[in-house]
């Protein structure tokens, strides 16, 4: 019976519709047989050479000349034996080679099948194979970097760092509950409580990031509110750098939300325009004003705008969210003498005074480490939730260290943090930590 897993899969593995050029990726022990079945050629492919083909139907028919690469195993993007085909990009002559691949022997590849088997070969742990998907997704520079980072092992190694200590601790105290005998002097309780601390540090840090990695995958939701005719529409455009919205004199020009995308300091801000707040006796004015009002509470970002010439107004409570920026727009006039000591930042909407700092105020509000992108990663909601379950196993264990329990009981602790953590990587080897017992204590001889 066939194993689905070693079957030999292959996928068109460029975006779909018309281009100049498309990819069919072949990957299995069978991938270059498949290749020759569909060309004809006799002779082997050399691995990481392009060679020319001449891929043919059932009837012997040319149905494009296509460029063959071949990745031998394990040197591939799935560990196994590859073969990429780069073929003419119309959507008709990518479909008819799909399919002759197909009947040559290769079945068609599930989603994700091929980062899957990388992540089964070892090319790729469980942090790297989502970061594929970051990649592609990314909506903003910052996004691009953080899910870069992961690719590259951001994660996975400060959680590598984070097993080291726990392996160690964990390693001496297994030893400690099998082998007396061999009389194995124990590390001072302060010595374990520091590596565990150490550890907790680390995981700390990772967590700090979770709310950064939800604003990088799905982007800073941004109202722009204000009483009427302050600018808001006019921030919107200059920050689109187009006539998204119309801008007008007359108050309630904007009587419903307007959304758009932008990325401002590297994020990438989903920006809502929203109806100006003032005191209202029309009903569709007052529908967009309670829209707005919604918008602003459910806000990651609320940018506050005000005319700097005219006095200060107060918005209704409750419209301003946690994170919140005052823009004094129009500073390009003479200031109101109540607006000129207020703390915000100064803003021209007509000549664009004020950006920059409008970016550096946006990345210090959602940036954990701004100053450290070369190694910036950031944790998605699975990652959290492992944390979290590793970080209140550790509370368990340090609390049973200083209680001098027995340590069956800490073990159990120190056990459940190391498959917490395990989980994240996709990978959890309890054979590292008999490793360690044996070579650290030399048990036995």
């Amino acid at each position: 019976m066939n194993d689905p897993a070693h079957d030999t899969i292959a996928a068109v593995a460029t975006a779909p519709g018309t281009g100049a050029i498309a990819i069919i990726r072949i990957s299995g022990p069978g991938a270059r047989q498949v290749t020759a079945a569909c060309s004809g050629r006799t002779r082997p492919l050399r691995p990481r050479h392009a060679t020319l083909l001449r891929v043919r139907d059932a009837q012997g028919l040319v149905l494009d000349e296509v460029v063959a690469t071949y990745f031998q195993a394990p040197a591939s993007f799935t560990g196994e034996d590859v073969v990429e085909l780069s073929c003419h990009g119309g959507i008709l002559v990518t479909r008819r080679l799909l399919e002759r691949v197909l009947a040559c022997g290769a079945r068609p590849a599930e989603p994700g099948e091929f980062t899957r088997r990388a992540f089964e070969n070892g090319k790729l742990d469980l942090t790297q194979a989502e970061a594929v998907m970051d990649v592609i997704s990314a909506g903003s520079d910052l996004a691009l970097r953080a899910a870069q980072n992961q690719l590259q092992g951001a994660i996975h190694d400060r959680v590598q760092q984070a097993l080291d200590l726990l392996v160690d601790v964990t390693a001496h105290t297994t030893a400690y509950i099998d082998f007396p005998e061999e009389e194995i002097a124990p590390d001072t309780v302060e010595q374990m409580l520091s590596k565990i601390s150490s550890a907790d540090t680390i995981l700390r840090r990772l967590l700090a990031t979770a709310d950064e990695g939800r604003v990088l995958r799905e982007g800073v939701r941004t109202a722009i509110v204000g009483a009427p005719n302050v600018g808001k529409s006019s921030l919107l455009n200059s920050l689109l750098g187009f006539e998204r919205a119309i801008v007008s004199n007359t108050a309630g020009t904007t009587r419903d939300t307007i959304e758009e995308t932008v990325t401002l300091g590297g994020l990438c801000l989903r920006l809502i325009d929203t109806a100006g707040l003032h005191e209202s006796d029309d009903a569709i004015e007052c529908a967009g004003m309670k829209r707005s009002m919604a918008a602003g509470a459910s806000a990651d970002l609320v940018i506050e705008v005000a005319d700097a010439t005219q006095p200060p107004v107060d918005l209704p409570p409750g419209v301003i969210g946690a994170r919140h920026l005052l823009l004094l727009n129009k500073c390009d006039l003479p200031l109101h003498p109540d607006q000129a000591t207020r703390t915000g930042i100064r803003y021209s909407c007509r000549t664009g005074e004020g950006r920059d700092e409008l970016e550096a105020a946006i990345t210090a509000l959602f940036l954990h480490e701004p100053g450290d992108l070369d190694s910036y990663a950031a944790i998605n909601a699975r990652h959290r939730y492992a944390l979290l379950q590793a970080r209140e196993a550790l509370q368990r264990a340090a609390d049973a260290f200083r209680a001098a329990a027995s340590p069956e009981y800490t073990a159990v602790d120190l056990y459940e943090a190391i498959d917490a953590l395990g989980s994240i990587s996709g990978r959890v080897d309890t054979e590292d930590i008999l490793t360690r017992v044996f070579s650290t204590f030399c048990l036995g001889k």
